[in-house]
């Protein structure tokens, strides 16, 4: 589910290089982290947070295929 998110949001960013996901796992649920650089948090999030909301979907989509519950959370890179 890494590469999943990874390849999506190298995708929409203007800045792919900036692009960095780290998973981790936290009792039950593996946390999915995206990070994205300043410019490109608005474009990642989209309106009203649907392209976000998508995201996290395929991620929880990816995971339940695995067997586990996914959270993905997106932050500004530096």
């Amino acid at each position: 589910m890494r590469a999943v998110v990874e390849v999506l949001a190298k995708a929409l960013a203007d800045r792919p290089d900036d692009v960095r996901v780290v998973e981790s796992q936290h009792k039950q649920v593996t946390l999915v982290e995206l990070y994205v650089s300043p410019q490109d948090i608005a474009k990642v999030i989209g309106r009203q947070g649907r392209t976000a909301a998508a995201l996290r979907t395929l991620a929880s989509t990816a995971g339940e295929k695995e067997g586990k519950q996914v959270t993905l959370e997106i932050r500004e890179g530096r």
